[in-house]
């Protein structure tokens, strides 16, 4: 089993985190995925944010849920990029798959439904990847897992990840008990008996965000099922040089 390799935010380790740029360098990659985070907009339009508030990447300041997509499209989400590179928008999630659904990659849709639950938010995005034929290229990620178990009965096809960023006891137990199929812990969490606990229960695990030579060498080799990683081309290297081994 070859492990995949997804872009965190798209390629965020060299351009503005889930921009259209960092979504079109990720694509030039040759990886095999690209990670992102959805909320919703004051008027009910799905954009491609991490934070829930504003003041980390834009020059705006609030709550993005208090915005209409209208007013977000005026503000600069180049983050720690501002000046060095052109002005970024913040992405609808329409605009990612223009862009993403003609090649081939796979989509892992974070729900950032952790403070605000959008209510619709999870139709809304079904309804876009029905547009684009992308069902079966899409795994879907949160923390909350009310918002998974919808997801769960609305589209019982498409692949859930329960998010976890500190320890989870009987990770597989509990992942699989929820009727998720894969687990998306933190890294670090990653022992080898976290691992071949959460594997005996038929689960994938998806892992974010090991950067480091050191911790992607070692998912690579226990042959995790994909990485999430802001440096997807090292992981690709590393990837290649064990695989030749």
């Amino acid at each position: 089993m070859m492990t995949e390799i997804y872009c965190h935010r798209g390629y965020s380790g060299k351009y503005p985190e889930n921009t259209m740029l960092a979504f079109t360098e990720a694509t030039k990659t040759g990886t095999e995925g690209i990670e992102l985070d959805v909320h919703l907009t004051k008027d009910g339009e799905v954009v491609v944010f991490h934070d829930e508030r504003l003041d980390r990447i834009t020059d705006g300041v609030g709550f993005l849920k208090d915005f209409t997509l209208k007013e977000l499209k005026k503000l600069d989400a180049s983050g720690a990029y501002r000046g060095k590179v052109p002005v970024q928008r913040i992405p609808t999630l329409r605009e990612y798959f223009d862009l993403v659904a003609p090649t081939g990659m796979k989509t892992n849709i974070e729900f950032k439904t952790g403070m605000f639950e959008y209510p619709g938010l999870e139709e809304k995005v079904l309804e876009i990847l029905g547009e684009y034929s992308v069902e079966d290229r899409v795994i879907f990620s949160s923390f909350h897992a009310h918002t998974l178990l919808r997801l769960r009965a609305l589209a019982p096809e498409i692949p859930c990840g329960f998010l976890r960023q500190n320890k989870l006891l009987k990770a597989g137990t509990v992942v699989k008990e929820l009727g998720m199929t894969a687990y998306h812990p933190a890294f670090y969490q990653l022992t080898p008996r976290v691992i071949r606990e959460v594997r005996d229960k038929g689960l994938a695990i998806n892992t974010y965000t090991p950067n480091g030579i050191v911790p992607l060498s070692y998912l690579l080799s226990q042959k995790v099922s994909a990485v999430i990683t802001n440096y997807p081309e090292r992981a690709k290297k590393l990837r290649k040089l064990l695989q030749g081994k």
